[in-house]
């Protein structure tokens, strides 16, 4: 039988021990390898293997010994509670073998958990699962999490007070980062509010969540984009002592305000652009560039961008014989200034 996303979800979070068997499948190996761990974790219980009731091999055992699966289904523990066995790396091949452990499958045996990559809807492996009647087939899609999905992450971590707005960010950061990433990161905002009852808000979110620029040149931009000139040239001698490439610096400003851009340009107003962009922008910053698209406006931030493209042929030029970094530093005066006073 098979299963859809939402059904799956719910049968990875609280399994039916009478199903014989179910086949995980995906072409992002992480996101089955997650979902895989889900279900093991809900079917044996914390202590499971520990207990010796799960019992592992791969394809590459199978295909050797058809045999092993049968015995592993029928094996007698030596601790009560439900067993299962955990096959990974299933193809094609292991599917006679797979076929008869499902048929020779009673109440009492443990559940096979099979995983495999992108099958085919002509695969052998996937029409066995898919046709059986007391077996299940997930297709494990590379969309981002849902909010079913987060929620239930957010649970599994122990948080259960979380304000409207941080969720919005939860959300978003899902779709940015790969599900392993995205699990690590709500572990450490679950560590993070042990002892703390208040709800979770999208300031702790953008505190913790991975970085994706220095926190250096994000205050260069910040002070670039708000008219703050006067702090220009001490936050430049701290990344020019950090060994910051000049190029590096111009390619990070053009992408902040060809964000605010985009954003300054949106027809339903800059809070929708900022929302738009990819990775996501959360937290105090997204409310900063929101105030900063509305600040420059259009116009200005046109002007801005052709400032930053001149500067960057200017750094890539084979003539050019002015210090770079001082070069970087007067662009970005120029464009604090122009926030400022318009010119």
């Amino acid at each position: 039988m098979k299963l859809s996303p939402r059904d799956a979800t719910a049968f990875f979070a609280k399994p039916d021990p009478k199903r014989a068997g179910v086949l995980i499948y995906g072409a992002d190996a992480m996101r089955v390898s997650l979902k895989r761990q889900d279900l093991v974790a809900a079917l044996i219980g914390p202590n499971g293997d520990d207990e010796m009731r799960l019992t592992r091999m791969n394809g590459a055992e199978l295909r050797r010994d058809g045999a092993a699966l049968l015995d592993a289904v029928k094996a007698t523990g030596f601790f009560p509670g439900q067993r299962a066995v955990l096959v990974e790396d299933m193809t094609d091949s292991q599917t006679p073998a797979m076929k008869s452990a499902l048929e020779e499958w009673h109440p009492g045996d443990a559940m096979i958990v099979a995983t495999a990559g992108q099958l085919k809807a002509s695969s052998k492996l996937r029409k066995l699962f898919e046709a059986h009647k007391n077996a299940l087939c997930a297709a494990i899609y590379d969309d981002p999490p849902s909010r079913a999905e987060i929620e239930t992450e957010l649970k599994r971590a122990g948080m259960k007070e979380i304000d409207p707005t941080a969720m919005a960010d939860l959300e978003a950061l899902a779709r940015a980062l790969d599900p392993g990433d995205f699990r690590q990161t709500l572990e450490k905002l679950a560590l993070y509010k042990i002892g703390d009852a208040t709800p979770l808000v999208s300031a702790e979110i953008a505190d913790l969540a991975p970085a994706t620029i220095e926190a250096a040149v994000d205050d260069l931009l910040r002070a670039v984009a708000e008219g703050r000139h006067r702090e220009i040239g001490p936050l430049m001698q701290k990344l020019d002592g950090q060994g910051e490439n000049p190029t590096t610096l111009v390619i990070f400003a053009t992408r902040h305000f060809r964000a605010l851009h985009a954003a300054s340009a949106d027809p339903k107003g800059p809070a929708a652009g900022i929302a738009r962009q990819r990775p996501p922008i959360f937290g105090p910053r997204r409310d900063r560039m929101i105030r900063q698209a509305q600040d420059w406006g259009l116009r200005k931030l046109e002007t801005a961008l052709t400032i930053l493209v001149d500067t960057d042929l200017s750094l890539r030029s084979g003539g050019q014989t002015a210090p770079q970094m001082a070069l970087v530093e007067r662009m970005f005066l120029r464009l604090a200034m122009l926030k400022s006073h318009g010119r």
